[in-house]
């Protein structure tokens, strides 16, 4: 039947992640404990130097020294002995969030209606560190970019049919934008995108992350373009 899922392999890179690991990992158990088929959480230490490894609980867990988030996110679904089928459903998020109970049950319905790719939306879980207006500035640019969906690419909620991810070579080994890219080239090559408001996750909002012109640059940035308050 198209669009029908036996199997589930989800990817977690993390870097230095042992203070929000658990909460991660955690959240995953709930979401895995909504479906009926088998799941697979593969999470892809990479170039770690904290304790990351002793909070891992019984999740498999690959140890690399790639010091790059694509890199960490395509050997994780090479590890994971992921093959090119149409009845294998791909996701990844991020270490330091945390995807509610539905993140996955919610990704197969679309597989079931035949979307190949599922675009998720990330919610930030603590302001500390950044001002009420950045805060403000980014829930505002954050809606919807058209009629066809929300328009958000990441890393942290995103899913895809495994036949549609090795058909275009997969995850490149980019420090950063390694989502974009891959999606981009999914769409290139016929893949139907659902932009899915009910694949969340949470995440922290550090003013320091792990990637490059990443999630935590894009909250600095707001943070920088902030109108001055005139007294």
């Amino acid at each position: 039947m198209i669009g029908e899922i036996d199997r589930v392999v989800v990817v977690v890179p993390a870097r230095n992640e042992e203070r929000l690991l658990p909460r991660c990992l955690a959240a995953m158990d709930r979401a895995v404990s909504r479906l009926d088929v088998p799941v697979r959480v593969q999470l892809v230490l990479d170039a770690c130097t904290d304790g990351s490894a002793k909070v891992v609980s019984t999740v498999e867990v690959l140890t690399v020294s790639e010091r790059n988030v694509g890199a960490a996110r395509r050997r994780g679904f090479e590890h994971a002995g992921a093959e090119c089928d149409a009845r294998t459903w791909f996701a990844t998020t991020d270490a330091d969030s945390e995807v509610e109970e539905s993140w996955l049950s919610a990704q197969l319905e679309y597989a079931r209606r035949g979307f190949e790719v599922v675009a998720g939306m990330v919610a930030v879980r603590q302001w500390d560190g950044h001002s009420a207006q950045t805060r403000r500035m980014y829930e505002r640019q954050y809606r919807s970019h058209g009629p066809d969906g929300h328009g958000h690419l990441h890393g942290a909620a995103l899913g895809f049919r495994a036949d549609a991810y090795w058909g275009i070579g997969g995850f490149r080994a980019l420090r950063t934008g390694e989502d974009v890219d891959l999606v981009v080239r999914m769409l290139a090559g016929g893949a139907r995108i659902a932009w899915a408001e009910d694949v969340r996750v949470t995440t922290s909002a550090r003013r320091r992350g792990r990637a490059p012109h990443g999630f935590a640059e894009h909250l600095r940035t707001l943070g920088r373009d902030e109108p001055q308050e005139v007294s």
